[in-house]
């Protein structure tokens, strides 16, 4: 007597050798029987001995794959293996199992291409929109103290690399000093954001940047560019200081960690970024949208202070003069901070015109 089945491969977990064997369905088992199959029609052998039985809901089905063998993992140890996808997967279907949705979908590539569109979509979502919200929510309630304990150890790390003595004149640094200090006064309202202002000599040329906790670094290449012209200096210091009061490192600083906690999930370990983050300040530029506003607080001040927003755009021709002449453009700068080209020279200049028409 003869009953349908299906010819596979069993493993009892114990020995490396697979044993050819039959499965049958009855009564909601499966029922696994020793027996070599003798007649070479598909699907139907001789009638042998039980190995053992398996209630079909005590049987692990992994997920079908498009290439590659068929697996099912038995309670209590053994595996059953077939290379002949096609009658297994009937063999399957005619137990009254179903694949989820999940595994229908992968086997479809129109369904992949959806998801793969989707996680596109889902991931540049997530930069424009997700992470300056996550941002903003952990500034919000991340102590000013944090600010100043990262920009004192950020600025170690700069002057240690870049930094030196500032040679101007101490007169000069005072008249500077007040000159600033007064348009800050006059323009940030009753609470001004505390600041601290610093002169230094550096190798990355005419430069100023600000560092989370209200220091403010400012290059005398920078002053000797303008040669001294205190109305373009308090326009650059002033620039500054709309990043120290929307705090935009610590924003900066805060979003490349979080991007960084989302690689990790993806590709593994990134210790090493939080090791580096403090120096991440030096080198991150800021965003459009980020410069956009800093050039906004500058105007105010500038206004303020009874002082000509024309003095920036004299400023930015003259280092773009400057760059020229060294065959630099403004993404080679050292640092990036202050003046990148986002958004463009040309588009702040034209803004700071157009601010003095005003």
């Amino acid at each position: 007597m003869t009953e349908p089945g299906l010819a596979t491969d069993y493993f009892d977990g114990r020995s490396a050798r697979p044993r050819r064997v039959r499965l049958q369905l009855r009564g909601g088992r499966l029922l696994i029987i020793d027996d070599t199959p003798t007649s070479a029609s598909a699907g139907v052998i001789d009638q042998g001995t039980p190995l053992r039985s398996a209630a079909l809901d005590e049987v692990r089905w992994p997920e079908r794959t498009r290439h590659g063998a068929r697996i099912a993992h038995l309670a209590g140890g053994g595996e059953l293996h077939a290379l002949a996808s096609a009658d297994w997967d009937a063999f399957v279907a005619g137990a009254g199992l179903r694949e989820g949705f999940v595994v229908r979908s992968q086997q479809s590539w129109r369904a992949v291409l959806a998801v793969s569109v989707l996680l596109l979509v889902l991931v540049a979502a997530g930069w424009r929109w997700g992470v300056p919200l996550l941002a903003d929510a952990t500034l919000a309630v991340l102590p000013a103290s944090v600010d100043a304990q990262i920009g004192e150890i950020a600025l170690q790390q700069v002057e240690a690399r870049w930094l030196a003595p500032s040679q101007l004149p101490a007169k000069q640094q005072a008249d500077l000093r007040a000159a600033f200090d007064h348009a800050v006064r006059s323009g940030a309202g009753a609470k001004p954001a505390p600041y601290r202002l610093e002169f230094r000599a550096a190798r990355i040329g005419p430069n100023a940047f600000a560092l989370p906790g209200g220091t403010i670094v400012m290059t005398d290449e920078l002053v000797q560019l303008v040669e001294g012209d205190e109305a373009a200096v308090v326009g650059v210091l002033a620039h500054e200081y709309g990043h120290v009061r929307g705090r935009h490192g610590m924003r900066q600083l805060v979003q490349a960690t979080l991007l960084g906690a989302a690689g990790s999930l993806a590709f593994g370990d990134f210790s090493g970024l939080l090791a580096a983050a403090p120096a991440l300040l030096g080198t991150l530029g800021y965003s459009r949208q980020l410069e956009r506003e800093a050039d906004g607080e500058a105007i105010a001040l500038l206004r303020a202070a009874g002082r000509d927003p024309a003095a920036m755009a004299g400023f930015f021709e003259r280092l773009a003069r400057w760059r020229a002449e060294r065959g630099e453009t403004a993404d080679e700068s050292a640092f990036g901070i202050a003046f990148s080209s986002h958004p463009a020279d040309a588009e702040r200049i034209e803004r700071f015109r157009a601010a003095a028409r005003q």
